[in-house]
This record gives C-alpha cells, structure tokens and sequence, in this order.
C-alpha cells in the first residue's frame, strides 16, 4: 500500500482541474506537473525517484517545482524510471 491511494489522487487532481490557476500552474510547468503525477501514482518519493534516475532528490523538487529547464536527456532517465513515454507536441495558441 502506498501512501498516496490511487483513488484519492485521482479525486484531488479532478477538484484540483476546477481551479483556474491551478490549471494556468500546471500548463506553465507541464513537464513538471506530469513527473509529479506519475510519481505519486506509483507511490514513490522524490528521494526513490531520484535513485532510480540515478540523481539527487533536488533535482526531482526542482523539476516538479518548476524551477528548472529539463533537458530531453534527463527526462528520458525520468521516463524510464517511471516506465513512461514522452511525448512532444506543438499545438497552435
């Protein structure tokens, strides 16, 4: 059992969604908002996720955070580490 109940997550994002900056946030730090939601789904910390990438627990808060540019290398490691895919789109504004 995790801490984080996939169910609960899933409710606290959709009330989350119905917020307007909390949806303006998570656009502005889309790469960010997405490791953080696949991380908590799969019940890891910062600290695991940053083992598993084979980097330090910062670096994980700070892309989570928005604070720091990934590079396509480093979100990669971050994919494979959470058995996911990255996808890139270029949509019209």
């Amino acid at each position: 059992m995790t801490i984080f109940d996939m169910a609960d997550f899933n409710d606290w994002q959709a009330e989350q969604m119905q917020d307007t900056e909390f949806v303006t946030a998570s656009e502005e730090f889309e790469a960010g908002f997405q490791v953080a939601r696949l991380r908590i789904a799969r019940g890891l910390t910062q600290a695991q996720l940053a083992a598993l990438v084979g980097t330090q627990q910062p670096s994980i808060a700070r892309l989570e955070n928005g604070k720091s540019a990934p590079t396509l290398p480093f979100l990669k490691r971050i994919a494979n580490a959470l058995n996911a895919k990255i996808e890139v789109r270029i949509q019209p504004r």
